[in-house]
């Protein structure tokens, strides 16, 4: 699952955004292929990914460009991938792919991919825009 996601084994993936409605069977196949633990967001080190699950309601409390700025920080210098996570559409606190795009571009950053992270939620992948593939 990791490696669909563009993480490999050794690398540190660290999680914004986390509750109880999170996708547990995803998160510990994230887990158990790079073999970490997921990282917190006291974690104080630079990480090779970041996985934020974002819903409907967070927007109401915080602006998601500002929550992709943290998480760019916390990347490696060499780049990294940031996957938002967001409810699949029908689900509560479901999150238009636009408000993801549009956030994205505010941060310097552009969608690149899709892909299903468990039976509730969808991840839309972010990359910097120099380093798009």
């Amino acid at each position: 699952m990791a490696a669909s996601l563009g993480f490999a084994p050794g690398q540190v993936v660290q999680e914004f955004y986390y509750d109880d409605d999170v996708d547990e069977g995803f998160r510990r196949g994230v887990v158990t292929d790079t073999g970490n633990e997921l990282a917190d967001l006291d974690y104080g080190d630079v990480v090779d990914g970041v996985l934020i699950w974002w819903r409907a309601d967070d927007a109401e409390e915080e602006d998601l460009a500002d929550v992709l700025v943290d998480a760019l920080g916390s990347l490696d210098d060499d780049g990294g991938v940031i996957w938002v996570l967001t409810p699949k559409a029908g689900r509560p606190g479901t999150v238009p792919p636009s408000d993801v795009e549009e956030a994205a571009k505010t941060c310097g950053m552009q969608c690149t991919s899709t892909a299903s992270a468990g039976a509730d939620w969808s991840g839309i992948r972010l990359v910097s825009r120099g380093r798009a593939r």
